[in-house]
């Protein structure tokens, strides 16, 4: 198979890392990646921005890498979060999640330094050269300071394992002037929450969601929605999923999303420093919004798994 044709629509799930007296907690990682396989999400992606991946050490990344292969199973492909502001860091991890199973690498723009486009480019291409498997491009400039420009991104796109674009602007007109030069084949994911439906309706394939840890079952449902083209489903998922979405974003992702799947009772909502933990206020707005959207959740989630039998619980 050509790797212009790796599967990844719909959503991926942008894992946290839990932490345990400091520790990473790879049970209750291992957990999150079976709830959200066994509620519909297409996609694993550990070790990105959403799982404090600047804070992790190389071995802690490998295992974390590994272990979302093992839970998967070959049941959804995991791409790996491999990216540093210096290119020879960013090399050791794309190689080092090649080796641990991934499928795919999710490669950052490098941050803090403001390279030039030509520089972006190269650290990108030097990744590229170094592994064999697919690579996905991530534009966050809000967490960067390093924007990725539309010309760089089309220039990325000739290299042959260059196969999509993370899009964390929430510039939703990017979406047609890319699909225009880049055809069908290259990925367009979402990496705003926010915005993820109007990004699918604009002619995007999919979203690397943070709000799928909390309801997979309901992300997984809208994009099936858009998928097959049902207008009122969608606007009644979008209405479900607004409060989530701007709830698990009142402070720096991930503070809000560890304190969200602690109160679920999924993992503890340990940090790094200099992350600090959610202010008290903030916190009472995200548990009312998840008292209101957790039976919605549970009932997509039921609905889900009787359509789709054979998608194996983790007992199997």
């Amino acid at each position: 198979m050509s790797v212009r044709t790796f599967a990844l629509r719909g959503v991926g799930v942008a894992l946290p890392t839990p932490y345990r007296f400091g520790s990473v907690d790879f049970d209750a990682f291992e957990g999150l990646c079976h709830r959200a396989i066994e509620r519909g999400v297409a996609t694993l992606v550990p070790c990105g921005t959403t799982g404090e991946a600047a804070l992790l050490t190389l071995a802690e990344q490998r295992r974390l890498i590994a272990t979302a292969v093992a839970a998967a199973r070959g049941r959804v492909p995991v791409i790996a979060g491999a990216g540093s502001n210096n290119t020879a860091t960013a090399v050791e991890l794309a190689s080092a999640a090649e080796d641990a199973g991934a499928a795919a690498l999710l490669c950052v723009t490098p941050a803090y330094l403001k390279p030039t486009q030509t520089g972006v480019i190269a650290h990108f291409t030097a990744i590229h050269e170094a592994v064999r498997i697919p690579l996905i491009l991530y534009d966050v400039p809000s967490r960067t300071a390093c924007p990725l420009s539309d010309l760089s991104v089309r220039r990325l796109a000739n290299l042959p394992r260059v196969i999509g674009l993370k899009d964390a602007t929430a510039e939703v007109p990017r979406v047609g002037r890319l699909r225009r030069r880049l055809g069908r084949e290259f990925l367009l994911l979402s990496g705003d929450d926010a915005t993820q439906s109007p990004y699918r309706a604009a002619g995007g394939d999919g979203c690397i969601s943070v709000t799928a840890n909390v309801v997979p079952a309901l992300v997984a449902a809208l994009h099936r929605a858009h998928d097959r083209r049902q207008p009122d489903e969608i606007e009644r998922l979008d209405r479900i999923l607004r409060p989530l979405h701007a709830a698990l974003f009142l402070e720096p992702n991930p503070i809000p999303l560890k304190r969200a799947l602690h109160r679920l009772k999924l993992m503890q909502d340990g940090l790094r420093l200099p992350l600090t933990p959610m202010t008290p206020q903030a916190e009472r707005h995200l548990a009312a919004v998840l008292e209101r959207i957790t039976p919605a959740e549970q009932i997509e989630a039921a609905r889900f798994a009787a359509a789709h039998p054979l998608i194996a619980p983790r007992a199997a």
